[in-house]
């Protein structure tokens, strides 16, 4: 039990690294500039789902497309964690993340893109979330479904109360998260690129 504890602490703590909901309301907020609170409820919640269809889909069928291209799990983990380090690592510089960036003006279609792909369902959160489900059993497959949907519903009350959050938090704390979570992250890329080599080599 304190193992399946531990083990969704760690899932929870990827996933909330990768999306973290704090740091990606004031992005929510520049592309739904004009849209009245209905309208963003909206698309705050077309985008959610979406990105949850996207990455549970992924994690059910993980395996299924690891044997598809041929793919091995210690290539995965290197080239998973270099990626998962390097938005990090931007993070940490202050620099926005190439994955979250767009210059869609279409605020018709922001729910599915730029929000659900890639700000939320983004390589990055695949990328975690694959890596967690490698090698996993269905109690663990279960746990890292129930935790998405946690952070997926995270994510919407974060963004449906987009306009509070940055008024009562403000944007320098909000930037102080991102960086932190932008340690972190790099952190969790980093151990991925260990464990890669470390399979490649059975050390």
């Amino acid at each position: 039990m304190e193992n399946l504890m531990t083990y969704a602490l760690t899932v929870f703590m990827s996933f909330f690294a990768v999306m973290n909901p704090i740091a990606n309301t004031p992005i929510f907020l520049g592309l739904t500039a004009g849209e009245n609170k209905e309208s963003k409820k909206k698309i705050a919640k077309t985008a959610t789902i979406t990105a949850f269809i996207i990455v549970v889909s992924f994690v059910i069928a993980g395996k299924y497309i690891f044997e598809l291209f041929g793919l091995t799990i210690p290539a995965f983990k290197i080239t998973g964690g270099i990626l998962i380090f390097y938005i990090g690592f931007q993070m940490l510089m202050s620099q926005k993340a190439k994955i979250h960036s767009s210059d869609s003006e279409d605020k018709s279609n922001i729910a599915i893109s730029p929000l659900a792909i890639p700000i939320l369902a983004g390589p990055g959160t695949i990328v975690a979330a694959m890596n967690n489900v490698t090698n996993a059993s269905l109690v663990h497959i279960g746990i890292i479904i129930f935790i998405f949907a946690l952070m997926i519903y995270l994510t919407y009350l974060a963004f449906s109360f987009s306009d509070l959050i940055v008024k009562k938090i403000g944007t320098s704390l909000i930037s102080v998260i991102g960086k932190l979570m932008g340690l972190v992250l790099s952190i969790i890329g980093t151990g991925m690129v260990v464990d890669g080599i470390k399979l490649t080599f059975k050390l």
